[in-house]
């Protein structure tokens, strides 16, 4: 990459002390960030076993306020967003007039009239496009606050106890998919108990120009248990192994919720209209009708990595495709998300394989997701 290129990319408020500490960096949506520092084993394995620590400030935060900001959210989102409560948060997504998926998103209601909406980094400026698109006609202001965060995540088993050690914020009655106000070692910030590692762990929204020192407090607090600072790499097995869907892979504007199996986070019984309910209710019939191909999990019997992309065969045939795929640490495996078709998406199907480059490995189908941590 030219320093021209790399010039034009956005850094985070951490971007020297990412440096500092020997980071891989790498171009990811626009943004430069820290893919490993070491080895992105050793850190997969830290976050499933300790903690890990993660820069997550090129995220993109929306913040959508007024007397009808949550009619508007009702109207451009598919979830029901007016029943979250204040303090909590919700898993949705963002969709096109045709049912395409634009982005999946958490949603936390701050205030009874203000939401912060996370979208993805790829996709912040589509959402933040849609959004004030759709605001139209509402009593609600939407707001580009992508400059007014940074957000930082630590995840894993030993991640309460560290924190709990730098806030005296309720964090034991702080549920998952829940966020509440309050100070971090000296530091105001948002607390969600959010992640998307398949571990317990907090996100933690501050302002840019804390980012350093709260990086600092927690790797201090955290280096008694083994935290260790984690990039992209570590966190892409972690979600492939946790089941997660991520945008681009799992989900396209090519296919609708239904599609990708999660119909559930469309909520047609909600008040008003929303964008995109007529095509997502024929998507949701056709679903119920003749299921379209299924997300699956794949393990390798051997040891050849799938990569998005990758054909699924069964008897000669192609009968669906890889979205996601990367060695396992947990299982000490290759392991693939893929959509079949329907007839073999049950767990243990005989004869599927991945054709790897003209050789058609054999794969076992599985479950998602393939880790759930012990509660």
């Amino acid at each position: 990459m030219s320093s021209s290129d790399s010039a034009a990319l956005r850094r985070t408020a951490l971007d020297a002390l990412h440096r500092s500490l020997g980071a891989t960096m790498t171009d990811f949506a626009g943004w430069d960030m820290p893919l490993r520092y070491g080895s992105e084993r050793d850190e997969h394995v830290a976050v499933r076993t300790r903690a890990g620590l993660f820069d997550l400030s090129h995220m993109g935060e929306i913040a959508v306020t007024g007397p009808q900001a949550a009619a508007l959210l009702n109207h451009a989102l598919v979830g029901n967003i007016a029943s979250v409560g204040v303090g909590r948060a919700r898993y949705t997504m963002i969709c096109r007039a045709d049912g395409g998926i634009l982005d999946d998103l958490i949603v936390y209601r701050l205030a009874e009239t203000e939401y912060l909406v996370v979208a993805n980094a790829s996709n912040a400026q589509v959402v933040l496009d849609a959004l004030t698109e759709r605001a139209a006609g509402f009593d609600a202001e939407v707001r580009d606050d992508r400059d007014a965060y940074a957000l930082i995540a630590v995840q894993g088993p030993e991640s309460p106890g560290i924190l709990k050690s730098l806030t005296d914020a309720d964090l034991d009655g702080l549920k998952y998919y829940a966020g509440l106000p309050g100070t971090v070692a000296g530091v105001p910030a948002l607390i969600a108990r959010t992640g998307y590692t398949g571990e317990d762990g907090f996100e933690l929204f501050v302002k840019p120009e804390h980012a350093v020192e709260l990086w600092q407090a927690l790797t201090e607090a955290g280096s008694p248990v083994g935290l260790v600072p984690c990039g992209l790499s570590c966190r892409d097995t972690l979600r492939l192994e946790a089941g997660m869907p991520l945008y681009g892979h799992e989900l396209t504007t090519s296919l609708t919720p239904f599609d990708a199996g999660l119909g559930r986070v469309v909520k047609f019984d909600k008040d008003g209209d929303f964008v995109g309910r007529e095509a997502l209710q024929e998507a949701a019939d056709r679903a119920a009708a003749e299921p379209p191909r299924v997300l699956v999990g794949l393990v390798a019997e051997g040891r050849r990595v799938p990569r998005a992309g990758y054909p699924v065969v069964a008897d000669g045939e192609v009968i669906g495709e890889v979205t996601s795929g990367a060695p396992s640490p947990t299982l000490g495996r290759p392991i693939a998300m893929a959509y079949v078709d329907a007839a073999h998406s049950a767990p243990g199907t005989a004869g599927v394989g991945v054709d790897i480059r003209g050789s058609h490995e054999p794969y076992e189908v599985v479950a998602l997701p393939f880790y759930k941590r012990q509660k």
